[in-house]
């Protein structure tokens, strides 16, 4: 799926310095966005889950911490993601894939449970749907900021370094 930019994208005229190539500070909340588009990353990507988070490599969380980072500052849980539209999200496209990608996730997770297997969540009925509305929301954040979707996720200590620096 290719998903086009807006063309009443926030972005206007220079463009900013990046943070691993996503522009930094052209949305007045950046950090929110990178932990949501990380979480969204590692969420929407079926062989990053069963490489990593199945294979239980080190270094990237599992998927109760990308549900955490998906939440944690926004409130994703308690409102919509369009409460954040011109501060974390572009528009009201975005916010809306974003919504239905955290109620996709946030309803396994409370079927499931919070502490369940990784395999537990990748083995679930629903998780397939809930892999395509984050693939959707990435793609559509990745490619608003300029970066390739495709790209593997970064770990979180590369997250964290990259949301120091600025």
């Amino acid at each position: 799926m290719t998903v086009q930019a807006p063309e009443n994208s926030s972005r206007r005229g220079r463009r900013s310095s990046t943070m691993g190539g996503m522009p930094l500070n052209d949305m007045p909340w950046w950090r929110w966005r990178s932990h949501v588009r990380s979480a969204l990353h590692m969420l929407s990507d079926p062989v990053f889950q069963r490489d990593v988070w199945l294979a239980g490599v080190e270094g990237y969380g599992d998927v109760t911490d990308a549900v955490y980072r998906l939440v944690e500052d926004t409130w994703l849980d308690h409102w919509s993601a369009e409460k954040y539209v011109g501060t974390i999200f572009r528009d009201s496209q975005e916010a809306a894939l974003v919504d239905t990608a955290v109620l996709r996730v946030l309803r396994i997770m409370h079927q499931v449970g919070p502490d369940a297997p990784v395999a537990a969540y990748l083995d679930h009925p629903g998780w397939p749907e809930a892999v395509r509305a984050a693939r959707d929301a990435h793609v559509r954040m990745a490619v608003s900021d300029g970066e390739d979707p495709d790209t593997p996720p970064k770990s979180l200590e590369v997250l964290r370094i990259l949301t120091r620096s600025a």
